[in-house]
C-alpha cells in the first residue's frame, strides 16, 4: 500500500470534525470474485488503514468505525475467530502506524463475550496511544446501539440510588455522559459502504444529526476517491439540526 497522501479535498472549516463509518460488504466482496468470505474481510483491513491515515492527515478530530455489532456472533463460527485474529493482528500489528500518526485509539462496546487475549490487547494499545494528540481512532466492537442505551440507563439509575445524581437533573447531558463515547464529538457524517439503506443499530443516539451518505462500494473497495465524494457531499449539504436556514 502506497504511503503517499492525497491532498485534503476541501478546507479544514468544511471537513467534518467526526465520520463513523459502517464498513459493510466484504463478505459479498469474496463471494463476487469466487472467495471465501474471510478475504474480504482481510481486505477490509487493509482498507481500514488506508482511510485511518487520510482521516488523521485531513484534521479529523475523530473517525468510528463499526467493526463488529453485538449480532455479529450469530455469523459462523469460523468467520468470528477470523475476525477475532484479525483484530489481534490490528491490535499489535497497527500500534507502530498509530503512534507514527499521532493517533488515539478508543473502543466503545461491551467486553462481556469477547476473548481474553482480545482484551488485553485493546487494553495495551489505549494505554499506548492515551498520550497521542492526534486524530482519535475509535472502534465500535461487540457494540449495539440499543444495548449502549440499556447500559446507559442502568448507570442514570444506580447514580440517583446513590445520591449521586438528583432525579431532577436527568437530561440529555446526563445521559449522553453514560454512553460509551461520554467525552467525544457526535459524528457529523456517517458513511455506509455496499447501498444497504439502514444504520443497523449503530450510535442511534449520536446519530440524531448526522448526515448520511451511502455508496454501492463495498467496504474492501473503498478508497480516497469514494472518501473524497463523501465529503464533499457532506460539505455541499446544510446542515439545520431542525430549524430553518432561511
Amino acid at each position: 500500500m502506497s504511503d503517499a497522501i492525497a491532498p485534503c479535498p476541501l478546507p479544514h472549516d468544511r471537513m467534518p470534525r467526526h465520520i463513523a463509518i459502517i464498513m459493510d460488504g466484504n463478505g459479498r466482496w469474496a463471494q463476487r470474485r469466487g472467495q471465501p468470505r474471510v478475504e474480504g474481510h482481510r481486505q477490509g483491513a487493509q482498507t481500514v488503514e488506508l482511510i485511518t491515515r487520510h482521516c488523521a492527515a485531513w484534521g479529523l478530530e475523530q473517525l468510528t468505525l463499526y467493526c463488529l455489532s453485538s449480532e455479529n456472533w450469530q455469523r459462523p463460527a469460523a468467520e468470528i475467530e477470523l475476525l477475532m485474529d484479525l483484530l489481534r493482528h490490528f491490535l499489535v500489528v497497527q500500534r507502530e502506524t498509530l503512534q507514527a500518526n499521532n493517533l488515539r485509539l478508543s473502543v466503545i462496546g461491551r467486553r462481556e463475550g469477547l476473548p481474553e487475549d482480545v482484551l488485553q490487547r485493546i487494553d495495551e494499545t489505549v494505554e499506548l496511544t492515551r498520550g497521542n494528540t492526534g486524530m482519535r481512532l475509535c472502534l465500535a466492537i461487540n457494540y449495539g446501539g440499543r444495548a449502549e442505551l440499556v447500559d446507559a440507563t442502568r448507570q442514570l439509575v444506580a447514580d440517583i440510588k446513590s445520591g449521586r445524581l438528583p432525579e431532577a437533573d436527568i437530561d440529555e447531558a446526563a445521559i449522553a455522559a453514560r454512553l460509551y463515547t461520554a467525552g467525544m464529538p457526535d459524528p457529523d457524517l456517517l458513511i455506509r459502504t455496499a447501498g444497504e439503506l439502514r444504520v443497523s443499530n449503530y450510535l442511534l443516539w449520536q446519530i440524531s444529526y448526522a448526515e448520511i451518505y451511502v455508496t454501492e462500494t463495498c467496504w474492501p473497495d473503498f478508497d480516497i476517491a469514494h472518501l473524497t465524494q463523501a465529503v464533499q457531499a457532506y460539505a455541499n449539504r446544510q446542515r439545520r439540526f431542525g430549524g430553518l436556514t432561511e
